[in-house]
């Protein structure tokens, strides 16, 4: 899987370089600048972008217009950012577009090579895996108008998690119920958002993006 890497910190940016090639990842360009990060999406098409928010010269949303312009020149370029702190705004226009393969998470959590990496290949397919922080910002951003009345208590709590990326297999073992239950869970999110059938991964990102109300 190519990858194209945009961090300005050397450390961090080796450091990542590194555990993405452990795993196997092709890393065809890591950059510490928006402009130099703009042109390798351009130029190498990758399978997947993984970007600091902030990058030189200005230090305040480089990486995430880069990111931005080349999916709207490439339409579904996968993006997977990384930033220091949780901002809305930010987040907010990532998900605009409504087609998923996007995630957001807070550098401190990326600890684990392991679950780094199933976050890359997540937001690679198609997916999302958004921060438990931005979700909760988001979420709390818009608490009035959102087309989840209908939900249940358990059914929003399946989305929130749904929402992070996880599987029916991790959702079952952090709410402590059967495989079989999340399914029924999900089933009526589908049914209630009015979500038509398709392939259950497009029809996930569909109602994570109802969740979090940035669908256009």
């Amino acid at each position: 899987m190519r990858v194209v890497l945009a961090e300005d910190l050397f450390l961090l940016r080796d450091g990542l370089v590194r555990m993405l090639e452990a795993y196997d990842f092709e890393v065809v360009a890591a950059v510490d600048t928006g402009p130099a990060l703009l042109e390798a999406l351009l130029t190498e098409r990758p399978d997947v972008a993984v970007v600091d928010v902030r990058l030189p010269p200005t230090f305040t949303d480089e990486g995430l217009q880069a990111a931005l312009e080349a999916r709207r020149r490439i339409p579904g370029l996968p993006v997977l950012v990384l930033s220091q702190y949780v901002e809305q705004l930010y987040a907010k226009e990532l998900l605009a577009d409504g087609t998923g393969a996007i995630g957001y998470l807070l550098k401190d959590r990326v600890f684990d090579p392991d679950e780094f990496v199933e976050t890359v290949q997540r937001v690679a397919a198609g997916g999302t895996a958004l921060d438990p922080q931005v979700i909760a910002m988001l979420v709390g951003s818009n608490e009035r108008n959102k087309p989840l009345d209908r939900l249940t208590p358990r059914e929003r709590e399946v989305l929130g998690l749904m929402a992070e990326g996880r599987s029916n297999a991790a959702i079952a073992e952090r709410m402590v119920i059967t495989e079989r239950a999340v399914k029924k869970h999900t089933a009526n999110i589908f049914l209630k958002l009015d979500l038509p059938p398709s392939e259950e991964d497009h029809r996930r990102v569909l109602a994570v993006l109802a969740f979090l109300q940035v669908a256009p």
